[in-house]
């Protein structure tokens, strides 16, 4: 029936599993909950060897780093059960009737996306960056997620079939962190395949303090263009993409990449500090985007 798939890293995740253990147990469903940890060689995996005596759970060690989306992958070929729940380890359960909320739909299509909320606070100033992003962009009703199905699709509390999945899986071929989930979405959006949006959010539990998440966001945009570059995404999805296409067109793009050099240090002040703006993350994500394409351009 479902293969429960999480991949950590540095976090205890015995109480989501706990959580989910739970719940599968009262569904009477075959189920498996298989967690590894991407070689973090965290103390806390002492808290997470506790799944091991959970029945049909199993947690695993890994001992060299193979990166988010291999981990994913690796989890993906592991599992045993014709349908697959991807959810990250630092996921909170927020709905007693969680599992069974797909498991009510599991057999009717080939994915399912729950959604995923924020924190109506935020745990603190150093990560309101992650947080402003998270809880006022990336956060979406049902239906506004149904307006752009496929680009809309997250992977983190999803449920596929592994037969499908098996069709296109994560890029084990990235190295640097960013949309793994955008690349399989356009990939999936290319297969005739039955979409499914409800209202069944986990939320974000381990929200990236405001210099880390920067930093991530330079990765992603990297990777961003990498994708676009080699056919493995398309402008539908990414708006930054589009944007770059048209500065492309009215020959911009390197004129944007020298004011973003001029103004960068007072961008990254901003967003690094105790009140970032996301008008200025904007302003600096496509600001840096230009920065790679003309970098690129010249090499």
């Amino acid at each position: 029936m479902l293969s429960i798939l999480i991949p950590i890293f540095n976090y205890n995740a015995y109480p989501l599993v706990l959580e989910l253990h739970k719940q599968c147990m009262e569904c009477g469903i075959d189920f498996e909950i298989l967690c590894q940890d991407d070689a973090s060689n965290s103390e806390l995996n002492l808290e997470n060897e506790k799944i091991n005596s959970l029945s049909n759970c199993n947690f695993k060690q890994l001992k060299v780093n193979i990166a988010h989306r291999q981990n994913r992958n690796l989890l993906a070929k592991t599992a045993q059960y014709e349908h697959l729940l991807f959810i990250d380890g630092d996921s909170i359960i927020i709905q007693n009737n969680y599992i069974s909320n797909y498991i009510a739909l599991i057999t009717n299509f080939d994915i399912i996306y729950g959604g995923r909320l924020h924190p109506k606070m935020c745990p603190s100033n150093n990560q309101k960056l992650r947080w402003k992003y998270g809880r006022f962009i990336e956060d979406k009703t049902t239906e506004q997620r149904n307006l752009t199905p496929f680009s809309s699709l997250l992977f983190n509390n999803t449920v596929i079939k592994k037969a499908v999945f098996d069709k296109v899986k994560f890029d084990s071929n990235l190295t640097k962190y960013g949309h793994d989930d955008t690349q399989l979405s356009c990939q999936l959006s290319l297969l005739n395949l039955k979409l499914k949006h409800i209202d069944n959010p986990v939320e974000h539990g381990d929200i990236d303090f405001n210099k880390d998440y920067l930093k991530k966001s330079k990765s992603s945009l990297e990777n961003l263009i990498l994708l676009f570059e080699e056919g493995k995404i398309n402008s539908k999805f990414s708006r930054l993409i589009s944007l770059l296409l048209i500065f492309n067109k009215l020959k911009i793009t390197y004129l944007i990449s020298l004011f973003h050099k001029t103004i960068e240090r007072s961008l990254i002040k901003n967003l690094e500090g105790k009140n970032p703006n996301l008008i200025i993350y904007n302003i600096f994500r496509i600001g840096y985007l230009c920065k790679i394409s003309s970098e690129k351009t010249k090499n």
